[in-house]
């Protein structure tokens, strides 16, 4: 199992103003492992809970699915984004993107500070795969605002490159002075988005991390970015029982507001 990331000092509280705290990101992959073979939504839950994360930024999430849960006795009652909340993350957001006869995915936000507000932004090119940005306005002591911003863009470079003008739009209407955490999986292999992000947001791994396929990385999909904060260190979680939860491997980072 992974240690969580070293916590520095950081208590969240309603006093004590938060300089530090920790975030991750994970594409879910709707609860299954590569292929679709085994259900481990139980497993993952475990080791999410386990990184001790302040903020879980989560894609191709699974807000219903009457088909899966007739077939799998794990299927959880509630929604998988707070199946995996449990007692740990008492605020959660969902962004349902795509829907279908048997239910609905989407991005999810976990989040131990209040999400004063949420907004899904529907990204979606018409005909197409289904995607969203979902914005969460996060109360986290010692700062007026802090936005968190999950992603998931699509597979196609056009369509990515549309979906990033409408998120840089979205960065141009925040408070220029506020915290902004952007995170999830910009499917952006060819590093074209992440040149047209550069001037905008800084990458908490100083350049895009390979997390991708889990257990041997070599594309980079996944990204933590930054703005009015700074990444004190990152990590891409690889090993056991990582590499066996999803096929993208979660990134990691403890971030400096």
């Amino acid at each position: 199992m992974n240690e969580p990331l070293p916590r520095h000092g950081c208590v969240i509280d309603k006093v004590a103003a938060v300089q530090q705290l920790t975030v991750l990101t994970l594409n879910v992959h709707k609860g299954f492992t590569l292929f679709n073979r085994r259900f481990i939504l139980p497993e993952l839950r475990e080791a999410v809970r386990a990184t001790g994360a302040d903020l879980v930024f989560l894609q191709e999430v699974h807000g219903s699915h009457a088909q899966h849960a007739q077939r799998h006795p794990a299927w959880p009652q509630a929604p998988q984004y707070e199946f995996l909340a449990d007692s740990m993350w008492p605020q959660f957001a969902y962004g349902r993107n795509a829907v279908y006869p048997h239910g609905d995915h989407g991005n999810a936000l976990l989040s131990k500070f209040p999400i004063a507000a949420h907004d899904n932004l529907d990204v979606s090119i018409h005909g197409n795969e289904q995607r969203g940005l979902l914005h969460c306005r996060l109360q986290v002591p010692g700062h007026e605002q802090v936005h968190a911003i999950c992603v998931h863009l699509g597979l196609r470079e056009t369509h990515r490159q549309r979906q990033l003008r409408l998120l840089l739009a979205l960065l141009d209407s925040l408070p220029a002075q506020a915290p902004v955490i952007v995170a999830g999986d910009f499917n952006d292999w060819r590093l074209k988005g992440d040149a047209l992000l550069s001037g905008h947001l800084v990458e908490a791994f100083g350049s895009p991390a390979r997390s991708f396929p889990a257990r041997l990385p070599l594309l980079r999909l996944d990204r933590i970015y930054l703005r009015n904060a700074r990444a004190c260190d990152a990590r891409v979680l690889t090993r056991y029982p990582w590499s066996h939860l999803s096929d993208h491997a979660p990134l990691v980072a403890q971030v400096s507001l």
